[in-house]
């Protein structure tokens, strides 16, 4: 997985119902900036196997966050977001659920769910100092 990114995947359609960390991770990818290659381009298909397909070969990162109306997210841990991250993470991406690793997690029930943030290790880093920040101060200082 190429190492550096300017591709994101998610459906911003939701954008009003996100935490406000993953709001400003979205508005960082679409400042310009010369010197870190944004604003990002969207890449949205709508079907994860898809999206990480190209997330494999071309970089970026694939979001399916949690939201207000759904807080444990909407991919099923089993079937979608452990096939997936194993994938990605073979070919040296990272895959969370914005407080740990997707393959970490335990699933206690056959359907249960989680939000996915999965992509290229720069990408998947950049955004948790977005997430993690929010929770600590209003005031977000990133060093990309």
């Amino acid at each position: 997985m190429p190492k550096k990114s300017q591709i994101y995947s998610v459906n911003e359609g939701n954008y009003l119902h996100w935490e406000d960390g993953l709001k400003k991770y979205i508005d960082y990818l679409k400042e310009e900036d010369k010197e870190t290659g944004r604003p990002y381009s969207l890449r949205y298909v709508g079907s994860m196997v898809a999206d990480i397909h190209r997330t494999l070969l071309y970089r970026g990162i694939f979001m399916y966050p949690a939201d207000n109306r759904y807080p444990n997210g909407k991919l099923r841990v089993m079937y979608e977001c452990n096939p997936m991250s194993m994938l990605v993470e073979a070919a040296g991406g990272k895959a969370t659920n914005g407080k740990q690793r997707i393959l970490e997690v335990h699933p206690s029930k056959l359907h249960e769910r989680s939000p996915i943030y999965i992509g290229n290790e720069h990408e998947i880093n950049t955004l948790r100092k977005f997430i993690d920040a929010e929770k600590v101060d209003d005031k977000i200082i990133i060093d990309c």
